[in-house]
């Protein structure tokens, strides 16, 4: 049966469609307004390249936006807030941190950009008591009630839900619910419990509201797109992928869309390091510039990192929820170059986007892009752009550099476009290097994978600026994060606190242990029950969220097969302070361990995409796949006669010398001076330099 990932970024639409008869890509733009009409017009188009009815597709695999973009543009839901009484400034009061402690002039996200305004927070009386979880004071209901009124009088129609002490027992917080659905049916309801069953008030209370400030429009988002798909004869499963890197269902998503706040950046990993994979290089450092955004990640040994809770903020709110690690900065095709009000030159973070997009595109921008400084190096050619589907205009692009960077600071258009690409190469050298050598991980020993449809032309300038080792471009680079959601699995996740000190666990902390294990795993089992998972082919996990008695955050370590009992319950600290060693370098094997959270991590393995091999060289010059020469410079102010070849007709073994610009589809790869490109199995690429080993 076919399948097809569709990854939705800020300009374009990526898709890969998967068939017995082969791997088919495709790239539309993004409809802003509402990105389903874009989604189901993209998979009604590469059903038709491939000759194939939309009824054939069995699944559809989707990586979004839309959540993150709600708390990028701070559009989310007007939220209401019903939380204990003498706690409804948690929010605004956070953790007291400074997030710039020299600065004089620092933002405080949580208190400028709050998630629910401090007017809407009600508090009640109600009190639930550490460590037991008993119930001291019982919920005062008519107060819920009547901060149900307030609500409705407001408009208010999405509610967060969170009290102290609710990870040790929920029951207020499922009563207030109930409440809360009875004076507002239509409301959009969230437990702190539910969302981020753990401890740290401050940390759940945010999780809890980011879920109920980009819920109803995420919710509306999925559940549009599936009924768009439906009406356009698409009847196959619809998959979201999540920031963890698993996939899950719509409903899921749509009750708890903190799973998906990374949603689109994810499916770029886990398709980088499947290409680090075919390359046969497990170090990798993937790239993934689109039109917006630049995302990196840094994947040692071909493993795909997963952040600690503690540094997992979505606009510089907390949000406990796994995520895959990475860092995301505003640099793309898209990003806008401008002078600020000191006289500074500047790129990004804002974006042109794809409406109206970069000056090139004729759409009424006039602002110059990253694109438009390409175009006027002669790096992207204007008539082949998306192999000649979208229409470019150089003067335009030329007349933006011009008029808004080089006159002003009187600079030739050339030199102005150079400086372009040089400010955001710059800008994301220093990403990169704050994901791979502030964590104490040596560039030299990685390959750089640029992908997005902007990526391949800043792959060597990255590598060169981080020394990295070389270069590699993935087979359809503009197309990879569509690829990676095409080799994940389903998986989801459920927590529980559990505060106990290892050490002194008595029989009745270790039944209690047992018990919520049990109950995790079969949280986690229901809901892949729900996707149509035998229970045979299911894969539970648990694991323990331990630290040191006083520290400050938690380590994962492993728990041991079977019931924990006092002959096995020392292995679960022992692999606390393993792990400890291995993060931080050492350990203190003779102090007590607390263990405080338990989480089950379910899994359900989903068949891969296989991309085929291409044909090997026969030894003949690759001049077989020449289109033409153009004049193009090059960062060190060159210009010179490029050929364009076409990366299609490149065969396996297939060495390039630079220079030398690739062209295909979906991207275009830049092989600068002393470089070569030399093709792969599968028809990605290696870029290295002339002479270098290979």
């Amino acid at each position: 049966m076919a399948r097809i990932g569709v990854d939705v970024g800020g300009t374009n639409t990526d898709l890969v469609l998967e068939t017995e008869a082969g791997v088919f890509y495709h790239k539309v733009p993004t409809t802003l307004k509402n990105q389903s009409i874009g989604v189901v017009e993209g998979v009604q188009r590469i059903c038709e390249m491939a000759g194939i009815a939309t009824s054939e597709v069995d699944t559809i695999v989707h990586g979004t936006t839309t959540a993150t973009n709600i708390t990028i543009e701070h559009n989310g839901s007007d939220c209401g807030m019903i939380t204990s009484e003498g706690f409804r400034d948690i929010l605004h009061i956070g953790r007291h941190k400074r997030p710039h402690n020299f600065s004089l002039h620092f933002d405080v996200p949580w208190q400028s950009q709050p998630l629910v305004k401090r007017r809407n927070r009600i508090a009640v009386s109600e009190r639930i008591m550490p460590p037991t979880g008993e119930i001291e004071t019982p919920l005062d209901e008519q107060a819920v009630r009547d901060a149900c009124a307030l609500f409705r009088k407001r408009g208010i129609d999405s509610v967060v839900i969170g009290f102290m002490f609710a990870f040790l027992n929920d029951a207020h917080e499922r009563r207030a619910r109930e409440i809360v659905l009875q004076e507002m049916p239509d409301a959009y309801v969230t437990l702190s419990s539910e969302v981020a069953n753990v401890m740290r008030e401050y940390e759940r209370f945010s999780t809890a509201a980011m879920n109920s400030y980009v819920g109803p429009k995420t919710a509306f988002y999925l559940r549009d797109l599936e009924s768009r798909l439906r009406q356009a004869g698409v009847e196959s499963r619809l998959r979201i992928i999540q920031s963890n890197g698993g996939v899950s269902t719509v409903e899921a998503c749509a009750r708890r869309p903190v799973r998906i706040l990374m949603s689109g950046p994810a499916g770029g990993v886990i398709g980088g390091a499947s290409e680090g994979e075919m390359a046969g290089t497990g170090n990798i450092i993937t790239v993934d510039i689109g039109g917006t955004s630049a995302d990196i990640s840094t994947i040692p040994a071909h493993q795909i990192k997963i952040m600690n809770p503690r540094d997992t903020f979505v606009s510089g709110h907390p949000v406990l929820t796994p995520m895959i690690d990475l860092v995301t900065i505003g640099a793309g095709g898209g990003s806008v170059a401008h002078i600020d009000e000191a006289g500074g030159f500047n790129v990004g973070p804002r974006s042109a986007g794809s409406e109206p997009g970069p000056a090139c595109y004729g759409r009424g921008g006039t602002e110059p892009t990253v694109t438009d400084a390409q175009i006027v190096l002669g790096r992207l050619d204007p008539d082949m752009a998306l192999g000649g589907d979208l229409s470019l205009n150089p003067d335009l692009a030329r007349k933006a550099v011009e008029e808004k960077i080089a006159k002003p600071l009187g600079l030739s258009v050339t030199e102005a476009a150079l400086g372009i690409i040089r400010i955001i190469n710059s800008n994301m050298a220093l990403a990169i290097r704050s994901n791979s050598v502030a964590r104490g991980v040596d560039p030299r020993e990685f390959s750089i994978m640029p992908f997005g449809g902007a990526g391949p032309l800043h792959g060597v300038a990255l590598a060169e600026a981080v020394s990295a080792r070389d270069v590699i471009v993935p087979v359809a680079p503009g197309i990879t994060a569509a690829v990676g959601l095409l080799k994940t699995d389903l998986q989801y996740e459920h927590t529980e606190a559990v505060i106990i000190e290892l050490g002194s666990a008595d029989p009745t902390a270790l039944k209690r242990i047992n018990v919520a294990i049990a109950e995790l795993r079969e949280k986690v089992a229901q809901e892949l029950d729900g996707d149509g998972i035998a229970r045979a082919a299911q894969s539970i996990e648990v694991v323990a969220e331990c630290r040191y008695h006083g520290q400050g955050f938690e380590l994962r370590a492993t728990m041991p097969e079977g019931e924990v009992t006092p002959d096995n319950i020392a292995t679960i600290a022992d692999s606390f302070h393993d792990q400890h060693q291995l993060d931080y370098g050492y350990s203190y094997r003779e102090a007590p361990v607390e263990l405080i959270t338990l989480r089950a991590i379910g899994t359900a393995a989903a068949r891969r995409i296989e991309i085929p091999t291409i044909e090997g060289t026969d030894g003949s010059s690759p001049d077989r796949a020449l289109m033409f020469v153009r004049p193009t410079t090059f960062d060190n102010g060159q210009t010179l006669e490029t050929p364009r070849y076409d990366r299609s007709k490149l065969l396996s073994g297939d060495v390039v010398p630079g220079p030398a610009i690739l062209i295909q589809h979906n991207a275009t790869t830049l092989v600068p001076p002393g470089y070569v490109a030399e093709t792969l199995a599968h028809g990605n690429t290696r870029i290295r330099l002339a002479g270098q080993d290979q």
